[in-house]
Formats: C-alpha cells, sequence, structure tokens
C-alpha cells in the first residue's frame, strides 16, 4: 500500500550541549486510504544532507496521543462560511478527549485568540462566529500565523494549525518571494508547527480576482507543504462542503509518529538557523513527503 508521510520538527534542543531532537511524521494511505503500521525499520532521516540515526519511534495515539491544535480564521472570509460550521463542530467535538484545541482570528495582522487552547471541546464549537467579512482586513494572513506561533508557549505535544482563508495577501504584490509568507514558514519550522489550510473565498472584489485568488491559493499551498501540512481547496471556488477535508485531516492527525533523532555532536549554540530534513521509508511504492527544514 502506498503512504506518504509528512515530516514535521518539534524543537527540543540545547545550548551549549548536542540533544536528542524530535520529529513527528504523518502517514497516508494511498488513494485515502487507511495506512499501513511503520516500524523503525522502515524508516530513514538525513539532516542538513547527512545521515541521522533514528534513536526512537513512537505511535502518537493513546498514551503518547497529546496534540494542541488551533483552528484560525481569516476575518476577511466570506460570511457564508457559516454554513461550514456545523461541519466544523463536528469535526471539533470528534477529537480525542486528550486533544487541546484554540480558536484564533486574525484581524489586522494579529492572531486575535478567542478561546485559549483546551479539551472543553464544546466550549471551542460554542465560540465559532462569523468572520466580520471585510475584504483585506486581516492584513496578511502570514503575518498573523507569525502572530500565533509566537503566542504558543512550547510543549511537548505535537502543534499544528488548520488555517481557512483565501490566502490572498494585501500587504504583498503578487511575489513568489512573499516576505510575510516566507517569515511565516520559518517561524512555524522553527517551532515545530504544522500548518493544514483550507481555501475559502475573500469577502468582497478581492475574493472575485481570478489573479489574486491563484496567488492565494499558492501562498497557502507553500505554507502546508513547507510546513509539513495539506493544504485543500477545490478549484477557484469555496468548496461546498469541509466534510472530506476535515475527515481526511482526522485520519492524519490519527496516525503520527514521533522519530527521535540521536544527538548529532554539532554546537547548538553556534548553529540556530533551519537545516533541510529528508525522511524515507523503505518498501515498494513508497512515496515520501517531508516539511523543508527543521530546527538545529
Amino acid at each position: 500500500m502506498n503512504y506518504a508521510i509528512t515530516a514535521i520538527a518539534l524543537l527540543a534542543f540545547s545550548a551549549n550541549a548536542a540533544v536528542s531532537r524530535n520529529v513527528v511524521v504523518t502517514a497516508e494511505g494511498s488513494h485515502g486510504a487507511v495506512p499501513s503500521e511503520i516500524t523503525a525499520d522502515n524508516v530513514s532521516v538525513e539532516v542538513n544532507h547527512r545521515p541521522a540515526r533514528v534513536e526512537d519511534w513512537t505511535p502518537l495515539r493513546g498514551d503518547h496521543a497529546a496534540l494542541e491544535l488551533y483552528i484560525v480564521i481569516d476575518d476577511g472570509e466570506n460570511s457564508n462560511l457559516g454554513t461550514q460550521f456545523t461541519s466544523l463542530k463536528e469535526f471539533i467535538n470528534e477529537q480525542p478527549a486528550t486533544t487541546k484545541i484554540g480558536l484564533a482570528y486574525l484581524r489586522n495582522g494579529a492572531a486575535n485568540i478567542v478561546v485559549p487552547l483546551t479539551t472543553a471541546h464544546e466550549k471551542v464549537a460554542a465560540a465559532l462566529r462569523l468572520p466580520i467579512a471585510e475584504p483585506g482586513v486581516s492584513a496578511s494572513p502570514y503575518m498573523g500565523i507569525s502572530d500565533l506561533v509566537k503566542k504558543w508557549s512550547a510543549t511537548d505535544a505535537r502543534r499544528e494549525v488548520l488555517l481557512i482563508s483565501s490566502g490572498i495577501d494585501p500587504w504583498s504584490p503578487a511575489d513568489p518571494e512573499n516576505p510575510y509568507l516566507l517569515q511565516s514558514i520559518a517561524d512555524a519550522q522553527r517551532a515545530g508547527v504544522l500548518v493544514h489550510s483550507i481555501y475559502y473565498a475573500e469577502a468582497g472584489r478581492l475574493g472575485r480576482n481570478s489573479w489574486l485568488l491563484g496567488w492565494g491559493q499558492n501562498y497557502l499551498a507553500e505554507l502546508s507543504e513547507e510546513t509539513g501540512g495539506e493544504a485543500y481547496w477545490q478549484g477557484s471556488r469555496s468548496p461546498v462542503s469541509f466534510d472530506p477535508y476535515l475527515k481526511d485531516l482526522s485520519q492524519r492527525l490519527q496516525n503520527q509518529y514521533r522519530v527521535t533523532l540521536a544527538p548529532d555532536g554539532t554546537n547548538r549554540e553556534a548553529q540556530r538557523g533551519l537545516a533541510p530534513v529528508h525522511v524515507a521509508a523503505s518498501g515498494p511504492r513508497v512515496s515520501i513527503e517531508t516539511a523543508s527544514k527543521i530546527a538545529m
């Protein structure tokens, strides 16, 4: 069976001594199927283009299932996003009792946290509100993601985001080197935050501009790919239903593992940047996705 692994680092290091590093990977079955169980014998990892020794391989289920998940909504979205709230509420309430969920809205370049991370899922579901639907009110949604990451306390739990946005960035002209996007990617990679995204149309004229729409979807895809998440969209229109996306995301969350990498002797104080990472699994017809970089 084909499956893909998406890797994203959970930061774990000391400035003065080499320590183990943790990488979370997500197994994905072929054509949406539930993936087969993966063992440590199937996995190899390279960091900064050098082999890294795997010390431990832990399925993130049961006693190891700790997860912190923020649902983040762009306040510039079309107000008909409310038609998706039934699906979102079901998704929230179906998450394991151990999962902490928070809710934030993006406005003026910041993440306004409506409900901090909590295991009271019903509280998060009840707090969902319509976006204010002012085109561009989020400023750059990527600045908002950076702001959320900076507000998020470090933890041993997985940290992931579900971003609902058009991806349109009115603060930056159409640019493959959008500085706010690149900064949000780097901030998420350093913090070990995996960002999933669902495209939904912006309110007003911005949401009808096919040129900006294409750039917005490209930005969302890059954000998710570079941080190890999954980007969901349905052509150039808002999806009819979030249900298939949320079902897929739930399956991903239930099929994650933590890889512990042995210390490599690197002086962490001298190298506090980001390093390329590559995760591979042996076996026939196995494809691998990986976050582009992890924190050193």
